[in-house]
């Protein structure tokens, strides 16, 4: 089953591409749900019919939803709010300021992305097409399995071990401060379920079309963009260009001023990610609102090629090789600068951070015998070179890496 998510900056259309393609794959002939994961729901606008938060059909074969994010919250979150409240009451915070407090930031999105998983694993769907937040909202939001999976796995499991032994006396001096069992379930049951979340979208099946309209401001985000889903090891499979101006010989002043500004900023974009097929929306006349209208841009943006057909190759986003004095580990990051990189060893994990995005990588186990011999980034691949550490590595072992035999 596949996977398609759509993002890019606010207001570049990225809604009308998703559902156009939605449409597109169910009038081929796929059983295909379109999910929003933006808070500010327009998927029901594009489509000119009410969406709730079960799957509805839009037309033969095509459904929508739009998640109904209280009432996941209120599954999800309600232990762990409830103790955060009652911690924050103790402190002398009025009740509906406590509860306002402890509401998750981007709750709806990480919500939506759970019932992504449940419609996923539901087996009715032959393509799911997600219309997600804009970049800043979805790449914050893509970070978050990692950094709760860091912090449940480092932190969680010694803090429960320690209030498990300590609780009977807490309870008489602090009182509802001590977190029940119910607390700590509650942030693993959330754990594996954005666990299981992250696996889905790392998956094969699953890959980032990145929409964007050819301006200066847009592609320059584009590019981060493109540097930042790589580093967090999701797979951009397209790129599709909206409100692309037609060129022609009865073209006014002000129009072929756009064409040749537009036509510059694409070849930028095809320089930049050669490996990318790039589809062009033209600017249409009207809206496009209804599976009718929507079908015809699916069909202009995708021609005769298969709509779930991915592109870009295959290449390992992440990968370890054996080198002839050690190990090295390389990372995708396309269009990254060496200015903006950043490394740093700490215990057995490497922090690679790039323009303001950290993601935090668990070393295999025959690294965190190494020590970081070197970085070097080339042709969007950022190499990281480990030798044997040899007070770690037995004698007989370390040797022959070092000498490469």
């Amino acid at each position: 089953m596949r996977v398609l998510l759509f993002t890019g900056k606010g207001g570049v259309g990225k809604t009308t591409a998703s559902a156009a393609t939605a449409a597109l794959a169910a009038a081929r002939g796929r059983k295909t749900l379109v999910l929003s994961t933006d808070p500010a729901h327009s998927l029901a606008d594009a489509f000119g019919v009410a969406l709730g938060p079960e799957p509805t059909e839009v037309q033969p074969g095509l459904y929508g939803m739009q998640v109904d994010a209280q009432a996941a919250f209120e599954r999800t979150w309600r232990d762990i709010q409830t103790y955060l409240v009652g911690v924050l009451a103790r402190a002398g915070v009025d009740s509906l300021q406590a509860e306002e407090l402890t509401v998750l930031p981007g709750a709806e999105e990480v919500l939506a992305l759970l019932a992504l998983r449940e419609q996923v694993e539901s087996g009715l769907w032959d393509v799911v097409v997600v219309d997600c937040a804009p970049t800043g909202e979805t790449l914050r939001l893509l970070a978050l399995p990692d950094a709760l999976s860091w912090y449940v796995e480092k932190v969680f499991p010694a803090h429960r071990r320690a209030l498990r032994a300590v609780r009977p006396l807490l309870h008489r001096t602090t009182g509802p401060v001590v977190p029940q069992d119910g607390v700590f379930d509650a942030v693993e049951r959330l754990h594996r379920q954005l666990a299981d979340v992250r696996a889905l979208l790392t998956s094969a099946d699953t890959s980032v079309r990145l929409v964007l309209t050819p301006e200066a401001v847009v592609v320059a985000e584009a590019r981060r963009t493109l540097t930042s889903l790589a580093l967090y090891g999701y797979r951009v499979d397209g790129l599709l260009a909206n409100r692309v101006f037609p060129d022609g010989p009865d073209a006014d002043p002000w129009r072929a001023g756009w064409v040749a500004a537009q036509a510059a900023q694409l070849d930028a974009v095809r320089r930049d990610a050669p490996h990318l097929p790039l589809r062009l929306s033209p600017y249409l006349p009207g809206e496009p609102v209804g599976p009718p209208a929507l079908v015809a841009l699916g069909e202009a943006l995708y021609g005769d090629d298969d709509p779930l057909e991915a592109g870009g190759g295959r290449d390992e986003l992440l990968s370890v090789e054996r080198t002839t004095d050690g190990f090295a580990l390389s990372l995708a990051l396309p269009l990254a600068r060496l200015e903006d990189v950043a490394l740093a060893r700490t215990g057995d994990e490497l922090v690679v951070t790039v323009g303001g995005h950290r993601r935090v990588l668990a070393l295999p186990s025959a690294l965190r015998r190494c020590v970081v011999a070197g970085a070097t980034l080339a042709e969007g691949r950022l190499q990281v070179r480990f030798e044997p550490d040899l007070d770690l590595w037995p004698a007989s072992l370390a040797d022959p890496l070092r000498t490469g035999r």
